[in-house]
């Protein structure tokens, strides 16, 4: 099933393996088309278990010239220790950057010694390589990035930002089986922010599982509005959400 929500293209499939699978061939012409044009492009990823049929998918296309594309990733925790198998950076490590060979990989510093030199670093990158291409996923708070309802700006003057994360998303992170409880949730995080996200052309949001029904419901028929973070892919042209039967569900009953 295929329907559009505003300027919100979505499309539905059975299984999050066949979701995973459309999704990494749409990406990947998009990059083909983009590196027609340009020498080389700029990416960003999300780091979630929502990602993992994606990403899967993605990294076995031989035909992505990989080694013109620069990589970053849109967030991560704050304290937990270089290599920690349970941080963003090593997530996508293991799961697509040291799997194909980027131009380039930018890591946000979770261990750097003055946040504000690390938000202002990245920041900096960021405005060096402007980002051509977004893949991410919906919390189940309808956040992007970690951008949470409560700290989310589709205006914000930042970049990137620390943010404390709100008990909704720790719990998310228990319930994908990232952590064991609550307490072993790390409180704070860098995040990119909403408008260094929505910066990009193009937009690619893959949502798979049941957790994540209530926000796919609000974010194409709620109002567009920081209560539900995601509810701005529907201002972008360029934007692509990709749902499951599970995180889909909802939207059958209407």
């Amino acid at each position: 099933m295929e329907f559009t929500k505003d300027k919100l293209k979505v499309k539905v499939f059975d299984t999050r393996e066949k979701m995973g699978q459309v999704a990494a061939e749409d990406v990947a012409v998009c990059i083909k088309a983009l590196l027609a044009k340009k020498e080389h492009i700029n990416m960003i990823f999300a780091a979630a278990p929502s990602q993992n049929d994606f990403l899967e998918a993605l990294i076995v296309d031989k035909t992505i010239e990989w080694g013109r594309i620069n990589a970053f990733h849109m967030d991560e925790y704050i304290g937990l220790e270089k290599d920690d198998p349970l941080s963003f950076g090593t997530f996508l490590k293991d799961h697509i950057f040291d799997k194909v060979p980027f131009r380039s990989v930018n890591y946000i510093n979770g261990q750097a010694t003055s946040a504000t030199e690390e938000c202002a670093r990245y920041t900096s990158l960021l405005k060096k390589y402007p980002v051509d291409i977004v893949c991410l996923g919906i919390g189940e708070n309808g956040h992007i990035a970690f951008n949470d309802p409560h700290v989310a700006h589709f205006d914000d003057s930042e970049r990137v930002k620390v943010v404390l994360l709100d008990e909704k998303c720790r719990m998310q992170q228990v319930h994908d089986g990232c952590f064991p409880a609550l307490e072993k949730v790390p409180v704070s995080a860098f995040t990119l922010t909403i408008p260094a996200l929505t910066a990009a052309e193009y937009m690619f949001c893959i949502v798979p599982a049941k957790t994540k029904e209530v926000a796919v419901f609000n974010t194409i028929n709620g109002p567009i509005s920081e209560t539900c973070p995601a509810s701005i892919l529907r201002e972008k042209e360029y934007a692509v959400l990709y749902l499951d039967a599970d995180s889909s569900y909802s939207l059958n009953k209407k």
